[in-house]
């Protein structure tokens, strides 16, 4: 009977993770946000070329929210794309960008991760699997945070993922934060994961809402791995990342609805038929961060990261 109720709640958190990445579409705006911004004390900016960005927000898309020939700077593949929140009302500020080489855009480049956002399940065995999909979206992120650097030593980077993009996203932030990435971590004004696969409690800071006590679908359902396979061949539950943030410890933001099981899984997910009927009435919290105001006080996350990021750039932080 152990054996069947854990079974039972692992396919339901698998369930979750596959339905829960849907289309979104919601409110956005902007409140003052002050002390909010955080980040590391303005250095010396080094010298580069006039086209470049003093800032560059780079966003990565949840799951089924892109795909691998979108235009980063005008992004078409899901119109209801969570992250379109953050980043119009940006452009809007601060300027539209055209391609590459219009960088200066009033001091801010907005890019939007292209990459495959798929998911392979036992729905759609056609898709690209979900590692290979992450693995796809990371490089892409890393190779053109790479690019830009070249380019422009001292533009600094705000990273903003949700859901799979989250996940990869953070992946590499704790890559550069600990001195294994493509910039320096110096370079990073700030970082926000929205709906993060892989948190967990002392690893970023957790804005909003302190009740979002469980840890993310990765770790939960890392422990019945062997599980998941079936249901989404291609899948990994990799478990924790093995380091925190380090140097981007305290620039990292991380934002999780309490009920949403892809970031707040329950720690036992094996104890109880009663813990698998509250995984199943929380299925749509995922999908609510552009009109949910209860994550953070009086407003929604994605308006809470553009009032965030605009406080990282008119301070120069």
């Amino acid at each position: 009977m152990k054996k069947l109720l854990t079974v039972l709640a692992a396919i339901i958190l698998v369930v979750i993770l596959i339905i829960g990445f849907g289309t979104w579409l919601g409110d956005r705006g902007r409140d003052d946000h002050g002390d909010n911004a955080g980040g590391p004390t303005p250095t010396e900016t080094p010298e580069q070329p006039a086209s470049c960005p003093a800032y560059e927000v780079a966003a990565a898309p949840g799951t089924w929210e892109s795909n691998a020939d979108d235009d980063p700077f005008n992004p078409t593949a899901n119109p209801n794309s969570l992250l379109l929140n953050v980043t119009r009302p940006l452009q809007e500020k601060y300027g539209s960008v055209d391609g590459p080489s219009d960088g200066a855009n009033g001091g801010v480049k907005v890019w939007t991760l292209p990459y495959a956002a798929q998911f392979r399940n036992i729905g759609a065995l056609g898709e690209m699997s979900y590692d290979d999909s992450r693995t796809e979206g990371q490089n892409r992120l890393s190779a053109e945070l790479s690019a830009t650097h070249g380019e422009c030593p001292g533009t600094r980077f705000i990273l903003v993922g949700f859901s799979q993009g989250a996940v990869l996203t953070g992946d590499l932030a704790t890559d550069i934060g600990n001195g294994n990435g493509p910039v320096p971590a110096e370079n990073i004004a700030g970082v926000s994961l929205i709906a993060d696969g892989r948190r967990e409690d002392g690893k970023g800071d957790l804005v909003g809402s302190k009740e979002a006590g469980g840890i993310g679908a990765e770790i939960a359902l890392s422990s019945v791995g062997a599980l998941v396979q079936p249901i989404v061949p291609g899948a990994s539950m990799r478990g924790p990342r093995p380091q925190d943030f380090g140097a981007l410890q305290d620039r990292t933001k991380q934002f999780c609805a309490p009920a949403d099981l892809v970031c707040s899984a329950p720690r036992d997910v094996g104890n109880a038929i009663q813990r698998a009927n509250d995984l199943v009435a929380a299925n749509k919290v995922h999908a609510e961060y552009a009109t949910n105001g209860g994550v953070v006080p009086d407003e929604t996350v994605p308006a809470w990261i553009v009032g965030w990021a605009e406080d990282l750039v008119d301070s120069g932080r």
